[in-house]
C-alpha cells in the first residue's frame, strides 16, 4: 500500500485512536513558536489540520499541504479561516509556491514516509525567504532503530505506511547541501522521562541562500 493509500485509509481514525507520537508533536510545535506572528507559513503534511488552525493564528496567511485528500477533507471540516489554503500535492514534487515566499516551514511526522531528503531541502531552500526557518520533527531515530513506525488498525488488520529511517546525520549533510544552517535540536521523551529512549528529534534549520 502506498503513502497515499494508507494516509487516505487512516483518515477516517486518525484523530480518535490513540497516537502519543501525533499528541507529542503537537505539544512541541507550540513550546517551540511562542512568537506572535510568523508571516507567511508552509506547512508540509497538514494532515486532518491538527496544527493547521494553530498555526492559522501565527501567520498572516498558510499554506496546509497533504498527499492525501482524505486527510484534507479532514482538516476542511475542522479549520476554516480564511488566511488557510489547503493544497492536495506530493512534496517528492515541485512544491505549489512562489519562490521566497515562506518564512517559516513546518513539517511535521512526514519524512519518515520520504526516502531521500536531499530534494525535500532543496525545494525548502526554493520556498523559504533569506533566513527563514525549516521546522522538522520526527519520529526519533533511536525508536525507528527499535522498530517502531507509523501504523493504524482498520478491520483488515496493522496497516503499516512505507517507512524510511533518517539518522541525525542524514538530516544535518541534507540541510548542509542546501545551505541550511542548524539553529535547534531537542530530543522529546514520553511524560518527559528522560531515562527512556526519546519518542520525538525535533530540529530548526536557517535558511542562508539569498
Amino acid at each position: 500500500m502506498t503513502t497515499r493509500d494508507s494516509y487516505n485509509l487512516w483518515a477516517a481514525t486518525y484523530d480518535s485512536m490513540e497516537n502519543k507520537t501525533r499528541d507529542l508533536e503537537g505539544e512541541v510545535l507550540r513550546k517551540i513558536f511562542l512568537n506572535p506572528h510568523y508571516g507567511n507559513i508552509l506547512e508540509l503534511g497538514c494532515g486532518t489540520g491538527k496544527n493547521t488552525g494553530w498555526l492559522s493564528k501565527k501567520a498572516g496567511f498558510v499554506t496546509a499541504i497533504d498527499l492525501s485528500k482524505n486527510m484534507i477533507a479532514k482538516a476542511k471540516e475542522k479549520v476554516q479561516a480564511e488566511n488557510v489554503i489547503f493544497v492536495e500535492a506530493d512534496i517528492t514534487n515541485t512544491w505549489p509556491v512562489k519562490p521566497g515566499w515562506a518564512n517559516l516551514i513546518t513539517c511535521s511526522l512526514v519524512l519518515e514516509h520520504i526516502e531521500h531528503l536531499e530534494a525535500i531541502f532543496a525545494e525548502a531552500a526554493g520556498a523559504l525567504k533569506r533566513n527563514g526557518k525549516f521546522y522538522i520533527c520526527e519520529l526519533h531515530p533511536g525508536k525507528q532503530y527499535a522498530g517502531s513506525r507509523a501504523q493504524f488498525e482498520t478491520s483488515k488488520g496493522i496497516q503499516i505506511p512505507p517507512a524510511f529511517t533518517h539518522h541525525l546525520s542524514d538530516y544535518v549533510d541534507a540541510a548542509r547541501k542546501n545551505k541550511f544552517r542548524l539553529v535547534d535540536l531537542d530530543e522529546h521523551f514520553d511524560e518527559d522521562d528522560r531515562t527512556r529512549v526519546p519518542r520525538l528529534l525535533s530540529l530548526i534549520f536557517e535558511n542562508r541562500i539569498s
